[in-house]
């Protein structure tokens, strides 16, 4: 769980009330994220922009190598036809 300090968090009332003033300070780094919360509970977060891209990346790239440990795993696994798998299901393609 992430932890924020006191001057990161931000009722939602205040955040509507001076919307400019806390974009900026996350625009000009003066914050590093900003925790919206809403009957004292986070609800949200805002980012910079270039730090929310490379969270996207790094995700992404997380997601790239799952898939190739999957696909290595698999390569040498038995694999048989669709017509086989057919067969052993008792399915006739002519019903699909």
């Amino acid at each position: 769980m992430v932890a924020y300090r006191r001057d990161e968090i931000i009722s939602i009332t205040d955040l509507a009330r001076n919307l400019s003033t806390t974009l900026n300070s996350i625009i000009d780094y003066s914050k590093d994220k900003l925790a919206i919360s809403k009957n004292n509970k986070i609800e949200a977060v805002i980012i910079p922009v270039d730090e929310y891209e490379r969270m996207v990346e790094a995700y992404e790239e997380i997601e790239n190598i799952e898939i190739a440990k999957i696909i290595e795993e698999r390569k040498n696994s038995k694999t048989i036809t669709f017509e086989e798998l057919l067969k052993q299901k008792g399915i006739n393609k002519n019903d699909l």
